[in-house]
């Protein structure tokens, strides 16, 4: 049960966290992988450039690493089956203090990435035949938190985005969906864990008691990855230990 021999996959995002978790399972699960991040240190640490496994080091959001990234998916993986946007980043601050140019580096990175990267990657996406693109959003594509704002903004647009997708590339067989993890434990969240009272906030806000884990994160893409869930396209999929059911 989902197995991935055969299939190719990029990976954005990759050398820590939810992304770093992703490539893992799906390699362990047969998936050749082209893993990409802008932190080389981290990524040449995280995998080795090998048959299977494939890297690329670059800040997602230059046109010149995405194309890159597809081409050396293609030339390295022989096509791309499977696309996950999960690069991201978070800025946090009292909303009068926020910037233009904060702003502009969220949404480039958080979604305007995703939206280039997936219109470079869908001639090969389409030739597959049963293609998936899985973006990364957040319980906060539904919902709002004290100083995230532009942060919350990027990710209800990811949820936008990927719907929009899924309608539009259906026809070709390929489904698209999205993550919302709750509060995960990685490296990007680790300067919010430091605070003691938002660390004990969302372990309370989850009905379950804790944070979650990357590797939670991903057995969840491997779902969206396979097969099995050929026929769910253009929802979200909580990964938050219920936490944003809980009043």
């Amino acid at each position: 049960m989902f197995d991935l021999t055969g299939r190719s996959a990029i990976v954005t995002g990759a050398a820590n966290g939810i992304g770093k978790a992703i490539a893992e399972i799906f390699l362990q699960h047969g998936a050749k992988v082209l893993a990409t991040d802008l932190d080389a240190d981290d990524l040449s640490a995280a995998f080795t450039d090998s048959d299977e496994c494939a890297t690329v080091t670059g800040d997602i959001t230059d046109a010149s690493v995405q194309q890159q990234v597809i081409d050396t998916a293609s030339s390295r993986l022989g096509g791309i089956d499977i696309l996950v946007n999960n690069a991201g980043i978070v800025i946090a601050g009292d909303y009068e203090t926020l910037t233009d140019e904060q702003w502009d580096r969220i949404m480039d990175v958080n979604l305007r990435s995703i939206f280039r990267l997936t219109r470079e990657a869908l001639p090969l996406l389409k030739k597959s035949g049963s293609s998936r693109v899985i973006n990364l959003g957040s319980i906060m594509s539904d919902v709002a938190g004290p100083g995230l704002s532009i942060y919350g903004t990027s990710k209800h647009a990811v949820a936008g985005l990927t719907k929009g997708m899924a309608v539009d590339f259906g026809q070709y067989g390929i489904t698209a969906n999205y993550l919302q993890p709750g509060s995960i434990v990685t490296k990007l969240s680790a300067p919010f864990m430091d605070d003691p009272e938002f660390k004990a906030y969302w372990e309370a806000k989850a009905p379950i008691g804790r944070l979650g884990e990357a590797h939670e994160v991903a057995v969840a893409a491997l779902f969206l990855a396979s097969k099995e869930a050929q026929f769910v396209s253009g929802t979200g999929l909580n990964v938050d230990g219920g936490a944003i059911v809980q009043f």
